[in-house]
């Protein structure tokens, strides 16, 4: 089941990547530099890019978790390393100088 949705998500990735790849730049980097005609035109903001965009970029965040909860049930759980290390009430010996 995790190697399908490994390849799964693997897909996903991919397309998401062409087609955010395939957008028009909307131009200025973080909106600098918009202007009104700019504005005007933005109508073509819901376009079929977008919203597959939007759906594919849904169905990778989705198909991520459903990864990290199958992955989660394998882990064992274990012991923190302090309590592995056994307590002992010998002191370490101070060599004896050679003077």
């Amino acid at each position: 089941m995790e190697n399908i949705l490994l390849i799964i998500n693997i897909i996903l990735a991919a397309i998401l990547v062409v087609l955010v790849l395939f957008q028009k730049s909307e131009g200025g980097a973080l909106g600098i530099g918009v202007s009104q005609d700019n504005f005007m035109l933005s109508r073509s903001a819901g376009n079929f890019l977008t919203k597959a965009t939007a759906i594919i970029a849904t169905l990778f965040i989705i198909c991520s978790l459903c990864l990290t909860i199958l992955s989660r049930s394998e882990l064992t759980p274990t012991t923190s390393v302090l309590d592995k290390i056994e307590e002992t009430d010998d002191a370490p010996k101070v060599p004896d100088s050679n003077n």
